[in-house]
Parts: structure tokens; sequence; C-alpha cells
């Protein structure tokens, strides 16, 4: 048992390695990209980063509910989110000043409050529909992908219309580099965040941990280390759209797909283990964002700071309820 303990921390490490320079290429390669196609940051981070860094999630929620972790699943993203948000731009505006585009504003943001709103409207089934038990059925995960149709649908748009014929930063790399470290990097990521999820799960069961903490905590910030050490990086590297991009996009794509596909394939998800603080989270933090960012277009260090505290608070009640 001891001997698998110091396996799982020494795995623990090389995750967390890799998951650092993973994300130093990765960022690279991703603003190289966008440079060389001249568009904007903004649409890499929604779409290349987000969902090369959304990965990990779609894996684990796949993997947990083919095996009947219904828990798992619904922590996953519901608590992915959630630390994204909270945790996760906390630290980069602590790091660096927010700047958010008006365009962000006016519609990244908001898409991303009405999906968390759908999520919780479609789980309420007791409190809205006088149902027996709160799921997410085979039909709401497939309304759930018909609405990331519509934001794919939104993120074309987007790519037609912000190419800068003006624009004349040089990329760091020609394309072909550019995609190459972009590929590297986030086969870093990928790598190092399944390493660091699966030994910190082990080293949490060890110890008796319950599976909605395990869930809401292991899981969430293990499968969101990608998005939190590429954002880190990235806001150190002054690229604050890809910021952004990366989290806005990696939230939409987890309620979309990351639950949407599992549901889809596998049925309904069905838990009792979730209260109604861990949606409020949930949306919360998607409109505390939105809240910040109205005000002089910027999430600036104190309000980074309030997100952090916001954060403590929330997981103080996950551990203690």
């Amino acid at each position: 048992m001891l001997m698998d303990i110091v396996l799982q921390v020494l795995l623990l490490i090389v995750g967390f390695v890799l998951l650092i320079k993973g994300a130093d290429y990765f960022v690279d390669g991703a603003a190289s990209t966008a440079e060389n196609f001249k568009v904007s940051k903004t649409l890499v981070g929604l779409t290349i980063i987000a969902f090369g860094t959304s990965a990990p999630e779609l894996a684990v929620s796949i993997k947990a509910l083919a095996s009947g972790s219904t828990e798992m699943v619904l922590g996953n993203v519901i608590g992915s989110n959630v630390l994204n948000i909270l945790l996760i731009l906390g630290l980069a505006a602590l790091i660096r000043p927010l700047s958010i585009r008006k365009e962000t504003i006016r519609k990244e943001i908001p898409i991303c409050i009405l999906i968390s709103s759908l999520l919780v409207v479609l789980f309420l089934d007791v409190q809205l529909n006088s149902a027996d038990v709160n799921q997410i059925t085979r039909s709401d995960g497939i309304a759930i992908l018909l609405f990331f149709a519509i934001f794919l649908y939104y993120l074309i748009s987007l790519a037609v219309h912000s190419r800068d014929k003006n624009k004349r930063e040089k990329p760091k790399w020609k394309l072909g580099l550019s995609l190459l470290f972009t590929a590297i990097g986030l086969a870093g990521i990928v790598v190092g965040s399944n390493f660091v999820v699966d030994s910190a799960s082990f080293l949490a069961s060890a110890i008796g941990v319950s599976e909605r903490v395990i869930a809401l905590t292991v899981i969430a910030l293990g499968t969101s280390l990608p998005e939190l050490v590429t954002t880190v990086v990235a806001a150190r590297k002054g690229e604050t759209e890809l910021v952004l991009g990366n989290i806005l996009g990696s939230n939409i794509f987890n309620i979309c797909v990351v639950l949407g596909i599992p549901v889809a394939i596998f049925g309904a998800v069905t838990s009792d283990g979730f209260s109604v603080i861990d949606l409020i989270a949930l949306v919360g933090s998607a409109a505390l964002l939105f809240i910040f960012s109205i005000t002089n277009h910027k999430v600036n260090r104190v309000e980074g700071g309030l997100m952090l505290l916001m954060f403590a608070t929330y997981y103080t009640l996950v551990f203690v309820s």
C-alpha cells in the first residue's frame, strides 16, 4: 500500500510538470496560429484552446457514466465550471487585470449564463415539474446538444467576420510550426491531467472521501488543470483574449458536450446528492463575471480577489454539507 501511494505521488508530480510545460507551448502555439490566420485570439480561445483543454472533462464523464457513476458526471461539469470562473479567472485577474472586449460582454458571457441556466432548469424536475427525482434525461441531453449546434453556428459566423486584413502582428512561428507546438502542448496537457486526476482520485479514495466531494473537488480541479495552467500562463504573457475565450468556451463545452454527449449516449443522469447551493454557484459565478465585466470592461485585482473568496466560501460549504 505504501509503495502504491509513493508511486501515485510521483505520477502526480510528473503530471504537473507535463501540464505546466504543455500549457506554455499550447498558449504560444495557439496565439501564433491566430496571428497566422489573422483571426481574433478570442475566437482561438473559444475553439482550439477551450475544446482542447476540455478534453479531460469529456473523457472522465464518458468513463464515469459508462460505469454508472452519475454523481461523478454532474460533479465534474458543475465543479469544473465554478472552478473555471471563480478560481481560474480570479487567479488570472490577480496576476494581470483582465480587459474584456465589448463583444465578449454582449455575446459570449450571456451565452454562458444562458446555457448554465438551461442546465439548472432541465435538472430541477422535482421543483418545477413535480417529478419524483431530479435528472438530466436523454432528451435533455439532445436539447443541450442542439444549443451547442447554435453556438457552433455563432463561432463560424465569428470566424468569417473576425479576419482583420489590416493586422500586421508578426506570428512567433510559421503556420506549420504553430500548429505543431499547439498539438505538442495539448498532448502534454491531456497526458499530464490524466496522471494528476488518476493519482489524486486514488489518494482521495484512500482516505475515505465521498464520491460527491471527490467529483466536486479532486476530479473537477484535476480536469480543470488544463484551463488553470493555460490561463495562468496566458495571463502572465498578457494574452487576455485567450484567457476569456478559454474559460467561456470551456464552460459552454462542458455543459453542452461533456454532459450532453454521454447523457445522449448512455441515458439519464439522476442524482440526489447535489444541493441548491451547487446550482446557485454554477449560474451565480457566470452572472458575477458579467457584473464585474460591465464595470470598466475589465476584471481588476480586487474583483479577482472577491472571486477567490467566493470560491473558498463555496468549497467550504461543499466539505461541511
